[in-house]
């Protein structure tokens, strides 16, 4: 099946994770599940592959905490402190099975949406030359500069209304 992020904006850390067991890309008004600004992707995790892009926006180096997220469901403080309590967990808890929800930091956000346009093409080009895509051909090269369009766009509409960024994750 593989991995999911979507990556949103949200008031708070409370609207963010209402409804953590649903996909943040489907709404449904009727059944309580919220509508967010979303962006889904299948493979871009928030601490290395984002975290890529969000040092070529920011110009600076890429380090493994630069994207060093907050998780927020299913809630740390109720995480199992032992081996016990994790082996004790039923199959389909969310500590196990997901999904999950973290926050990006401010300096995430902001780092995107500061990026000039006239940058975007070739920050979707020294994004697309990272490790994690060098499975890509040249025929993606469209796509990339849409996905880095698309969130570099996320992050200017979450910081234009004061809000972070979340992921939504199901690995």
């Amino acid at each position: 099946m593989g991995a999911f992020y979507e990556y949103y904006r949200a008031a708070d850390h409370a609207a963010a994770t209402s409804r953590p067991e649903h996909s943040r890309e489907i709404a449904d008004t009727s059944r309580g599940v919220p509508e967010f600004d979303v962006v889904a992707t299948k493979w871009i995790d928030p601490e290395v592959a984002l975290g890529q892009l969000v040092a070529f926006a920011g110009r600076v180096d890429y380090s493994l905490g630069l994207v060093e997220t907050v998780e927020l469901y299913p809630p740390p403080e109720g995480a199992p402190r032992s081996d016990e309590g994790w082996h004790a967990l039923p199959e389909d808890s969310p500590y196990l099975a997901g999904p999950a929800i973290a926050a990006l930091p401010a300096q995430a956000r902001d780092m995107l949406a500061g990026v000039d346009d006239a940058r975007l093409p070739m920050l979707a080009e020294q994004w697309a030359t990272i490790e994690e895509f060098s499975h890509f051909t040249a025929d993606e090269d469209e796509f990339m500069l849409s996905l880095t369009k698309e969130l570099v766009g996320l992050a200017r509409r979450a910081k234009e209304h004061d809000q972070l960024l979340y992921c939504w994750m199901c690995l």
